[in-house]
């Protein structure tokens, strides 16, 4: 039987060393994927109308921002490896061997993003939707820092495409020809799968106002529930069940409520701002003034239903109306009575000269 396998790169490759300075693969593949998330978010902020250098400043904010918090995440549902028996909490301070959970870098990442945006007076929600499948991208390429690793395995598997895992790194009691699941590769397929599908359907769907960023949330969380539960590191577990299993459940749920809720609003809204113009113009805010500026055209088209009400004259609320305008008839037809005279004068100006007629034929017998 031929058996197949996929092997991991030596964990010498994990660094490298060049003289002092020591270089980590898990940090280069990050810095590779903001940068990527970088390119392709000014793309589609220049798309919408935006400029291109305001794209870097709001990074500036929302990338430290999301490291953070991404850190604090994973040191918070994974406490074992720093404040356990063998712990140290020194490690936790170490990102450049791994350890990002998402869920916190895309918090505090946002919370970064909304400074920026609101610091350089741009749309907070049209960045969100055109970071949104950069974001997931740039997680892709971030998973081959944990290839790179070999951590965040899943479950031990006899697929033909079992990830092979150096003796050291793999868990205890396992035997030495045992493969797993390559979870990194599950999710780093998922979202790339799940970038394409994104942009795709924000073009389709004329997405706007953050539900693109929401349908990212729908996405990724999709994916990471079913990929969550074939891991087999250590994590909290809550119920039988690992807490990010829990995590991505509420937020996957919470991210449909939010993005079917956005959609009726801005359909209800009539919001129609041309997709050039969505980085200049908060649509979020743009709604609200489109929803507020409903009720007086519902005023005006209450007088219309009177107009077509006034032949049946049934409500009370039609007599009045009626009422009031032959009131506003009679009195400008006064007016027009009072202007009369000035033709009664012109005919008695015109029988004055019927008057001097007669006069001239006694002049006629005069002239013999």
């Amino acid at each position: 039987m031929i058996t197949t396998e996929i092997p991991s790169p030596p964990l010498e490759w994990a660094t490298i060393s060049l003289g002092p300075l020591t270089i980590h693969a898990y940090a280069l593949f990050i810095l590779a994927g903001i940068f990527f998330a970088l390119w392709l978010t000014t793309r589609r902020w220049v798309e919408r109308g935006g400029n291109a250098e305001v794209v870097q400043e709001v990074t500036l904010w929302a990338v430290p921002f999301g490291i953070i918090g991404g850190r604090i995440y994973h040191v918070i549902s994974s406490p074992a490896a720093y404040f356990g028996e063998n712990g140290n909490p020194v490690d936790a301070f170490k990102i450049w061997e791994g350890g990002l959970g998402i869920w916190g870098a895309v918090a505090l990442g946002a919370v970064g993003a909304y400074i920026g945006a609101r610091r350089h007076g741009v749309s907070f929600t049209a960045y969100l939707d055109a970071a949104a499948p950069a974001v997931l991208i740039a997680q892709a390429i971030g998973r081959l820092g944990n290839y790179f690793n070999h951590e965040l395995y899943g479950a031990p598997t006899t697929l033909p495409w079992g990830l092979a895992i150096d003796p050291s790194r793999m868990r205890a009691g396992d035997a030495l020809e045992t493969l797993y699941h390559p979870t990194f590769l599950y999710e780093m397929l998922w979202n790339l799968a799940g970038a394409a599908l994104i942009i795709y359907l924000d073009r389709r769907w004329n997405l706007r106002g953050g539900r693109t960023f929401w349908f990212y949330v729908v996405v990724y969380t999709t994916g990471r529930l079913w990929i969550e539960m074939l891991r087999v590191d250590t994590a909290v577990m809550v119920g039988g069940l690992r807490i990010n299993v829990w995590v991505a459940a509420v937020v996957l749920v919470s991210a449909i409520a939010i993005f079917i809720w956005q959609g009726r609003r801005q359909r209800a809204a009539g919001d129609s701002t041309p997709r050039h113009q969505l980085a200049a113009t908060d649509s979020s805010a743009a709604v609200t003034e489109v929803m507020e500026t409903k009720p007086p055209a519902k005023r005006t088209a209450a007088p219309r239903a009177t107009v077509a009400e006034k032949p049946n004259a049934k409500t009370p609320a039609a007599k009045t109306p009626a009422a009031k305008k032959p009131a506003a008839k009679t009195q400008a037809a006064k007016k027009p009575a009072a202007k009369k005279p000035a033709p009664v004068k012109k005919a008695a100006a015109s029988k004055a000269p019927a008057a001097k007629k007669p006069a001239a034929p006694k002049d006629k017998p005069a002239k013999p």
